[in-house]
This record gives C-alpha cells, sequence and structure tokens, in this order.
C-alpha cells in the first residue's frame, strides 16, 4: 500500500467516526429536547380525568386517567431501576380498557435481593377502576440484546427496556398492539407496589444529555484534527525527505 492510499484510508476512518460521534452527539440532543418537552408539560388536574381511549387519542400529551380495565394474566419485570438507592425492578402488568385499548399498567417497584431472586408476583385479576398518569414509558436508551427473557414464574418476562411492540408480540395480545404510553397508577390506590408520578425516573436529566453531547461532537472534532496534525507532519516528513 502506497503512502498516497494510506492517507486515503486515514481519512476515510477519521471521517466515519467523526460521523458516528456526531451521531451520538445528535441522538443526545433529541433526548434532550423530547425530556425538556415532557417537562413543560403542565401536570395534569386529578378532576380533569379521562378515559384510556381519550388518552389513546391524544398521545402526545400528559393525561390523567380513570377507567375500569379488565387486567391481563401476564407481568412484565423491568430490570435495573434504582429507588433510594436500592436496586430492584418495576411491575407492568397489561389491562384493557372496554372499548378495546390495551395499555402497560405500572405497578410500582420492588426490590431485589443479593442473589438477584426474582420476587413471586401476584398479578391484578379482573375489572378494576383504577386512576393514573398517562406518561411516556422509560426511556430505553441503546437497544442491545433482545428486549425480553423468561423468567421462572409462568406469564412473567424480565424486560431490560420497555419495548412495546416486542411486548405485544410476546404477550399475544389479539391485535398485537400496545398504548404507546404507559399508565403510571396513582400512588394514593391500595394496589401494587412502591411507587410515585416522577416524569424522569431512574434517568437523566435534559442537561445531562447536553453535557453528553458536547462531549461527543467534541470528540469528533478532536478526530479530524488529530488526522490534520497526522496529514500535516506526513508531508514534512515527505518534504525533508525529496530535499534530502
Amino acid at each position: 500500500m502506497t503512502r498516497q492510499h494510506t492517507a486515503i484510508f486515514g481519512w476515510i476512518l477519521a471521517l466515519l467516526v467523526a460521523v458516528l460521534f456526531c451521531a451520538l452527539g445528535g441522538w443526545q440532543l433529541q433526548r434532550m429536547h423530547e425530556k425538556e418537552a415532557l417537562l413543560a408539560q403542565l401536570p395534569p388536574s386529578r378532576e380533569a380525568a379521562i378515559s384510556l381511549a381519550e388518552a389513546a387519542a391524544a398521545p402526545e400529551a400528559l393525561h390523567w386517567v380513570a377507567d375500569q380495565l379488565q387486567f391481563l394474566p401476564a407481568t412484565v419485570l423491568l430490570d435495573n431501576q434504582l429507588r433510594e438507592g436500592r436496586a430492584g425492578i418495576k411491575v407492568y402488568q397489561p389491562a384493557r380498557a372496554a372499548g378495546g385499548t390495551t395499555v402497560l399498567v405500572d405497578l410500582g417497584w420492588l426490590p431485589l435481593p443479593a442473589d438477584r431472586s426474582m420476587p413471586a408476583i401476584n398479578t391484578l385479576q379482573g375489572m378494576q377502576a383504577v386512576q393514573g398518569l398517562w406518561a411516556p414509558a422509560p426511556a430505553s436508551g441503546i437497544a442491545l440484546g433482545p428486549a425480553l427473557t423468561t423468567t421462572a414464574q409462568p406469564q412473567t418476562w424480565l424486560a431490560t427496556r420497555i419495548d412495546l411492540p416486542a411486548i405485544a408480540t410476546q404477550l399475544q395480545l389479539g391485535n398485537g398492539a400496545l398504548a404507546p404510553k404507559v399508565l403510571r397508577l396513582d400512588p394514593a390506590m391500595p394496589l401494587g407496589y412502591a411507587r410515585d408520578l416522577d416524569l424522569l425516573p431512574n434517568t437523566l436529566p435534559p442537561s445531562r444529555h447536553l453535557g453528553y453531547a458536547v462531549q461527543w461532537f467534541a470528540m469528533a472534532l478532536a478526530v479530524l484534527l488529530i488526522a490534520l496534525v497526522l496529514q500535516f507532519r506526513r508531508r514534512r516528513r515527505v518534504g525533508v525527505g525529496n530535499g534530502g
């Protein structure tokens, strides 16, 4: 391989790495804007509660939901969830409204012991009157590996992220669809486990996403600057060699 070919290969590699870093920086900016938009919404009033079907018809906004839901016999346990410094899982169970809309209901958080043995989950049965916050599911981040794995408990899956299409397929929900957001059960209800209505639980605030975006863009710039310095030094060596 000639020096010219080596230089071209080096520039191609540097550009590819810089483009990758810029893409990661852009993704962090997108996450920042999404979270800023979420936090900018005023929390809905309990007095303005609507049905699940009405919430699903306006999916972008936060809604306080009050409805009668038929709970389905399946459970999704979201792994790696921290609460007050303790590691645990979040418990989700699908439920269906009279009109057919099916939503994943956030029932709250359970701690995990040191051996990470899964706790026995008692699923909710039949029709229940529920109220809660219609809100985005926890962010999945960069998806690595399968979203769901089976557990020893029947009809119970351990999730690395809330991937609604994958969950709907695994749970065989008939029409194969879940509502685009989850229902965060009201902490005042005597159902489920420990929970709150924090809009950004167990995740990064917008300012952290901005900081990471700046780091990725700075790394992209650094790669290009290093490539320029190496190119300059290579030209100087070639010039010195030709002069000698």
